[in-house]
């Protein structure tokens, strides 16, 4: 299996144990943290080219990645 990057865990190493606490007690987080594992697969089959797309596309799941992230690190910084 290829190494994705920008895996939540990758971002946030010092963070791995709050987030796991966090996706069994917290449905948001759970849901913001699913959300961004999808978003990011699907960025990297087309930075990689498996899955290409339209490069507005691409710039908007980015976007929206980078959107998850900094909600996930807020919840991260709160806790």
């Amino acid at each position: 299996m290829s190494h994705t990057p920008h895996e939540l865990a990758e971002e946030f190493p010092d963070k791995t144990e709050l987030m796991s606490q966090l996706k069994q007690s917290d449905a948001h987080f759970a849901r913001l943290a699913d959300e961004y594992h999808e978003v990011n697969r699907v960025v990297h089959r087309a930075e990689t080219h498996v899955e290409p797309m339209e490069e507005l596309a691409e710039v908007e799941l980015r976007k929206k990645r980078a959107a998850l992230k900094d909600e996930i690190w807020g919840i991260l910084a709160r806790a």
